[in-house]
C-alpha cells in the first residue's frame, strides 16, 4: 500500500514483458502488486468509492491493452499512475460523476493511545500540506508515499522533466516552510496573540495555513523559534490509506479477461488515447464541445447591422448546442488531498459492461523527436471519447459528530479531536464549562477529523486538577482537564 517500499524496476520490467506475452496469469500479478497502490492514488483524486473502483477497473483494462506501446518496459509502475491520473481527470470532468462516498481506512493495529497520537500528528500534516497548491501537494504525494521518481512525475503529469524537478523542489521547501510553520502554532502559540488568533481550530485551512507561514516568515518572535526536524516521509506516513474492496479483484479481472467484454475493453482503451512517443498517455484534455462552453464568446461587431444579424444567428446556434451539450463545469482542477476515506464497496459497473462507445475511438498521435528527458506534448491530434453516462449522484446526507475529549496535564493545552461520522458536518464551538476556553468552527467531510485546540483558564486558586467541557454543535461535547 501507499507508504510502503513498491515494486522494484525487476518487477517492472519481469511483469511489463509477460503482459506484452499475452500472459492471463501476469495480469493477476499485475493487478496484486499494483493495485492496492493504484486505488488509494485514485481515491485521493476521486474522494469517492464507486469512482475509484471503476477508475482501478478501467487502468488495468487499459494497461493490457497499450502494454506494446512503452517503449521503457522497465518503468511499467510509473505508467500505470500515468494511466491512471488520465482516467482520473476524465471522471472528474464528467457532470454526473458519482460523489459523496469515501472509502474506509486500511486497518492498522494500533492500541488507542497510539492512535491518539497518530490522530494528533495527521492533523499536523494536513495543516502543513494545506499550504500547498493542488499540483504540489499530488506530486509530493507520489513521490513520498508512492515512492515514484521525477521521471516518472514528468510521465505522470505531462510536463518535461526540467519544469517537474523545479515543481518537486519548490514543493518540498514550501512543506518544509510550512511544517516549520505548523509546528510553531502546535507548540508555541501562546508566545505570539496572532498565531493564537489564527489556529483556534484544526486541522488549518489552506487560507489559514498559507497566513500562518507568512507570519512567521515575517514575525521576529516566531521567526527565531527553531522546530525539530521530521522529514516529509515520516510527516505523510500518518495520512490515511483507502482500503482497497477485497471483491474488487474479481469484477476487474473478469472485465479485463472476459472474452464477450472484448468491445468494451476497446473503448475503454479509447479512452487513454493519443499517447506519445514514449508511450505514454498524453495529459486529459476537456472534450472540444466542453471547451467551448466554458470559452467567452464575445465578438465585437464592425457594423451595427451586421452585429444585430449576428447575434441573432448566434443566439439560435447557442441555445441548440445547450439542448444538446453538457453543463460546461470543469471538476477536473488539480487539486487532490492524499489518503482519507469513510466508507467502503466496490464500483456497481464492475460487475457488468463498461460503457460502450466505438464511434468516436481516437487513434494514436505522433509528435516530433524529442530529448531523452520526457517533455510530453500538450496537444493530441484526436478527440477523446465522451465521458461514461451515470446515475445522477444524490447528495450526501448530513451526519453525526463524535468528540473526545483531552488532557494537558501541567502543559497549557490540548485539542479535543471530533470527527464526522455517516456524512459531512457543519460544526462550531457553541460554549464551554469550568476553567477552560475553547472556539472555533468549520467543515468536516464523512470520516474526516479535525481538532479544537483547548486552553487553561487558570483560577485564582488552584489545589490540584481542574476540568472542564467542551460543547461543540450539532450534539457533541468532551472534557479536558489539567494540574496546577
Amino acid at each position: 500500500m501507499a507508504g510502503e517500499p513498491g515494486p522494484g524496476r525487476d518487477d517492472d520490467l519481469r511483469l511489463a514483458n509477460s503482459l506484452r506475452a499475452g500472459d492471463v496469469i501476469a495480469l493477476t500479478e499485475v493487478y496484486d502488486t499494483y493495485a492496492p497502490f493504484l486505488y488509494d492514488y485514485c481515491h485521493g483524486l476521486l474522494r469517492d468509492r464507486v469512482e475509484a473502483a471503476g477508475a482501478l477497473r478501467n487502468v488495468v483494462i487499459a494497461a493490457r491493452e497499450h502494454i506494446d506501446r512503452l517503449t521503457e518496459p522497465d518503468r511499467l509502475r510509473g505508467w500505470l499512475y500515468a494511466i491512471a491520473r488520465k482516467e482520473c481527470m476524465r471522471r472528474r470532468d464528467s457532470p454526473n460523476r458519482h460523489t459523496g462516498q469515501e472509502a474506509p481506512e486500511a486497518d492498522d493495529d494500533l492500541t488507542d493511545d497510539q492512535l491518539a497520537r497518530r490522530e494528533e500528528r495527521r492533523l499536523l500534516a494536513h495543516s502543513a500540506l494545506a499550504a500547498l497548491n493542488g499540483r504540489q501537494r499530488e506530486a509530493i504525494d507520489l513521490s513520498v508515499r508512492h515512492e515514484l521518481d521525477e521521471v516518472d512525475l514528468s510521465g505522470i503529469f505531462g510536463m518535461p522533466l526540467e519544469e517537474t524537478l523545479a515543481l518537486v523542489e519548490k514543493a518540498r521547501e514550501d512543506l518544509a516552510a510550512a511544517l516549520h510553520a505548523s509546528l510553531i502554532a502546535q507548540n508555541h502559540w501562546k508566545d505570539c496573540p496572532s498565531v493564537a488568533a489564527l489556529t483556534e481550530s484544526w486541522p488549518l485551512s489552506p487560507q489559514t495555513s498559507a497566513a500562518l507561514v507568512r507570519h512567521v516568515e515575517n514575525c521576529p518572535v516566531c521567526g527565531e523559534r527553531e522546530t525539530p526536524p521530521l522529514p516529509p516521509d515520516r510527516l505523510l506516513s500518518v495520512l490515511p490509506i483507502a482500503a482497497i474492496p477485497a471483491e474488487l479483484r474479481l469484477d476487474v479481472l473478469t472485465a479485463a479477461t472476459a472474452e464477450d467484454r472484448a468491445g468494451n475493453r476497446r473503448a475503454i482503451a479509447a479512452w487513454t488515447e493519443p499517447f506519445d512517443e514514449y508511450g505514454w498517455p498524453l495529459p486529459y484534455e476537456p472534450s472540444p464541445a466542453r471547451a467551448r462552453d466554458r470559452a467567452p464568446r464575445r465578438r465585437a461587431p464592425l457594423i451595427a447591422a451586421v452585429a444585430v444579424a449576428i447575434g441573432a444567428v448566434v443566439l439560435f446556434v447557442g441555445a441548440m448546442s445547450w439542448l444538446g451539450g453538457g453543463d460546461g463545469s470543469n471538476a477536473a482542477s488539480n487539486d487532490p488531498v492524499p489518503g482519507g476515506g469513510s466508507s467502503s464497496g466496490g464500483d456497481p459497473s464492475s460487475s457488468g459492461p463498461a460503457p460502450t462507445d466505438t464511434s468516436a475511438s481516437p487513434t494514436e498521435s505522433t509528435s516530433p523527436s524529442k530529448s531523452p528527458s520526457k517533455t510530453p506534448s500538450k496537444t493530441p491530434t484526436t478527440k477523446s471519447p465522451p465521458p461514461p453516462d451515470t446515475d445522477d449522484p444524490k447528495p450526501p446526507k448530513p451526519g453525526s459528530l463524535r468528540v473526545s475529549g483531552c488532557e494537558m496535564g501541567r502543559g497549557d493545552s490540548c485539542v479535543i479531536t471530533i470527527t464526522a461520522v455517516g456524512g459531512p458536518v457543519n460544526w462550531r464551538v457553541t460554549g464551554t464549562s469550568g476553567p477552560i476556553r475553547a472556539g472555533g468552527a468549520g467543515h468536516l467531510n464523512a470520516g474526516q477529523s479535525g481538532g479544537i485546540r483547548v486552553s487553561r483558564d487558570e483560577p485564582t486558586i488552584c489545589l490540584g486538577g481542574q476540568s472542564g467541557s467542551v460543547t461543540v454543535s450539532p450534539g457533541g461535547s468532551a472534557s479536558a482537564s489539567y494540574f496546577c
